[in-house]
């Protein structure tokens, strides 16, 4: 599967647009994130747990994309985008990661 995040793939022809296909996941941090989190809030400095949970978040959003994208009969999604934001309180800490872009046929 090509995914791009620019309108057209060099040298090949957009023959059918089957339509938007998007991923959304809302994750929050395990026990083991959440306590070293805590931690690092209070030094300050590269929160390494939070990093991995909102990579993990992004690459779930992604592959649930794709999977969409291969149902319709996709080989390509042009014009892929990312959006995130944070879900719920302090307490919760649910970080929201939704990608999207237009599922199409490549020739």
């Amino acid at each position: 599967m090509i995914v791009t995040t620019t309108n057209d793939v060099a040298g090949r022809e957009i023959t059918q647009v089957l339509g938007v296909v998007h991923g959304i996941i809302v994750r929050t941090p395990t026990i083991t994130q959440g306590f070293f989190a805590n931690i690092k809030n209070i030094f300050g400095g590269h929160n390494q747990a939070f990093t991995e949970m909102c990579e993990q978040t992004r690459n779930a959003a992604y592959q649930n994309m794709i999977q969409q994208a291969r149902t319709l009969g996709a080989n390509a999604i042009i014009a892929m985008r990312y959006d995130s934001d944070s879900v719920g309180g302090d307490r919760t800490r649910a970080n929201e990661v939704f990608c999207y872009g237009t599922a199409v046929i490549l020739r």
